[in-house]
């Protein structure tokens, strides 16, 4: 006797509350809390057209990739994001990741870095190489790529405020290597709005923040030009807790906002909008990650093109990095943290990323070991060479529920570019506290449906095992502080004092008037003045940033 089974158009639409297997009501949602249909069929893409929602990979409007064959052509970059210690140790870590396979390096900065102070700043006491690289001048730069060549690789670097800095300390780094600036490729994240509405690593206000990265911009073009100037960042408004509707729809009105700003500088769109770059979040929602990518291209290009006009179908291109979700991972059974990075790093591959990085099962512990990292580069050699997902572009397309996905991310995104809109714009939003409270109400709810079992997570809140995780993990010597310190006191007892008072004498200037701040910088760190240095002039010209109290 056949089983019963309800017709497809019956089970065309949200679906009925069950039980689940903790006795609780469920409904189905992404984790967006967009409602899901137990199946879709054509009637959910009645309205899809082909040609101008879709289109041919390579084609506009770009939702299907930004190549014609994907990654036939060419597999993504595998960048795994590392940086610990001195710059010795992380030269190390980098020398080990290419022999092991990687394809692009990524630096992570510790935090006296990350907020433009030096090692041997007292605000920078313990935190010295603990989170990522301590990096306070061209000699620790020098250091870092030393053996590595710069045209050979390109290199993403993870810094905002004091990204024009970190920017010259490479252009520098290959002058010494003989390599020319406009040889040189990779990306500074450079992203100052989303720091301000969700990582909170800002130095100067939101003002003279946009000056300097216009001021970057326009550097870039000429000097710079294979170089991504600013990575417009999502992946941290989701490690605050934002949803993937949010973490979209907020990553581009960033995006638009950087436009925005380039063109009130006077820079014609097309010079600088091929030369900017996303880097997305992977999570758990295997495929509301996959439409999300896939709506993101589609919004941008659209408004690239109809809306800020530009001509050059490069500026139309939404292309992304992407990093798998580091608020996923448990510290409870990390070995399960690999399964879930597998799941992350496919769906950002199939959502058509063009690098990714991997997290290490013991990130929620300490700072990747060399097995844990191995591990997760594997996992995306493994994705490369062995699941067959790099045969074909957009191997998803046409399927009634990634198509209909796609599109309901989009419609909600264009809800909240609305609503900034209604707020007068990006700045004034994050002024008013808009994005804060959002990703807060989120984070809440998200919090809440762990707490109530809502949602499971294997091996925090069902599954549970009551021994304690027993795994190697990566110990930072206190020694590395005092070596740092002691490097830096050197190289201001060596360098040419006389002329690093001049270069901050220019830079005091530039930023005083309307010229570009990027000349005299690089200039400064030619004669290895430090960051905290340069810093230090700027706040004085530009003032620091306070966050106002924001309730909700």
């Amino acid at each position: 006797m056949k089983p019963k089974t309800k017709p497809v158009e019956a089970c065309e639409g949200p679906v009925a509350e069950i039980k689940s297997r903790t006795g609780k009501k469920k409904k189905y949602a992404t984790l967006s809390g967009i409602e899901l249909a137990g199946l879709y069929g054509p009637k959910h893409l009645e309205k899809l057209d082909y040609d101008r929602d879709l289109g041919k990979p390579g084609e506009f409007p770009f939702t299907r990739g930004v190549h014609a064959d994907m990654y036939r052509g060419q597999t993504w970059t595998m960048r795994q994001f590392s940086g610990f210690g001195t710059a010795r140790d992380t030269n190390k870590r980098y020398k080990f990741l290419l022999g092991k396979g990687q394809t692009g390096l990524s630096v992570a900065f510790d935090m006296p870095t990350i907020m433009g102070y030096d090692s041997d700043h007292a605000r920078a006491q313990g935190e010295v190489g603990r989170c990522g690289v301590a990096v306070c001048s061209l000699k620790n730069m020098e250091t870092l790529f030393g053996g590595i060549p710069l045209d050979k690789v390109s290199t993403s670097m993870t810094i905002n405020a004091p990204a024009s800095i970190l920017l010259a300390f490479y252009i520098a780094v290959g002058e010494k290597q003989k390599v020319p600036s406009t040889e040189l490729r990779g990306t500074i994240q450079n992203d100052i709005l989303k720091e301000y509405i969700a990582q909170k690593s800002w130095i100067f206000p939101p003002k003279p923040s946009m000056r300097i990265i216009t001021d970057i911009m326009s550097f870039a073009a000429t000097h710079v030009p294979k170089w991504n100037t600013i990575s417009v960042s999502g992946y941290h408004i989701r490690e605050a807790g934002s949803t993937a509707v949010q973490e979209l729809a907020f990553t581009l009105a960033d995006g638009f906002a950087y436009v925005e700003a380039g063109v009130a500088a006077g820079l014609d769109v097309d010079s600088f909008a091929p030369r900017l770059s996303f880097f997305f979040n992977s999570h758990q929602d295997f495929f509301e990650e996959i439409a999300k990518y896939r709506a993101a291209r589609r919004i941008w290009s659209k408004r690239m093109r109809d809306k800020y006009k530009a001509k050059d179908p490069r500026s139309w291109l939404l292309r992304f990095h992407t990093q798998t979700a580091g608020c996923s991972l448990t510290a409870e059974q990390p070995e399960n943290n690999i399964v879930r990075t597998a799941f992350e790093g496919m769906s950002a591959v199939l959502g058509g990323t063009q690098s990714l990085h991997t997290n290490s099962m013991d990130e929620t512990h300490a700072l990747p070991t060399e097995k844990a990292v191995k591990i997760a580069l594997r996992t995306q050699q493994i994705i490369a060479c062995e699941t067959g997902v790099t045969n074909t572009a957009d191997p998803l397309a046409g399927s009634y529920f990634i198509e209909s996905l796609t599109t309901r991310l989009e419609e909600e995104a264009e809800e909240y570019f609305k609503r900034v809109d209604d707020l007068g714009g990006v700045v004034p939003a994050i002024e008013r506290g808009f994005f804060q409270r959002e990703i807060a109400a989120a984070a809440y709810k998200y919090q809440r449906d762990i707490e109530t079992k809502d949602h499971i997570i294997v091996g925090l809140n069902d599954f549970v095992d009551s021994e304690a995780p027993d795994i190697e993990l990566l110990r930072i010597d206190p020694k590395v502080e005092e070596d740092q310190v002691k490097e830096l006191k050197e190289l201001r007892g060596t360098r040419d004092n006389m002329k690093v008072k001049a270069s901050l004498d220019a830079i005091r200037k530039a930023a005083k008037s309307t010229a570009n701040v990027m000349p005299p910088i690089l200039d400064a760190v030619r004669c290895y003045t430090t960051e905290g240095e340069i810093i230090q002039v700027l706040k004085e010209e530009f003032g620091e940033y306070r966050e106002p109290p924001i309730f909700w």
